[in-house]
């Protein structure tokens, strides 16, 4: 399944999400740090989706309370919450 989600609080103002099987197929970030953020897209790739949320949630970027990796485990959330429990 493909998912959007507009981000809040970070300089990545979207990403696109693609999953398969409860596990992470793709993610395409806009905005941001571009090296950073290939970089988590490139590790997270084909990890299940509840071990990528508990590894990126509550990841603070300097003094704001969240973060591109934070709001990805967000988006994450809510696509397990729609989806079931990403453990496929």
């Amino acid at each position: 399944m493909k998912y959007s989600y507009r981000t809040e609080g970070t300089c990545c103002q979207a990403f696109d999400i693609e999953t398969e099987d409860g596990k992470i197929k793709d993610v395409q970030f806009y905005g941001g740090c571009n090296g950073n953020l290939q970089g988590i897209c490139s590790l997270i790739k084909g990890m299940p989706i509840g071990d990528v949320i508990g590894k990126l949630q509550g990841i603070r970027c300097g003094s704001k309370p969240t973060s591109c990796p934070d709001q990805l485990s967000r988006a994450l959330s809510l696509i397990v919450e729609k989806e079931g429990n990403g453990e496929k």
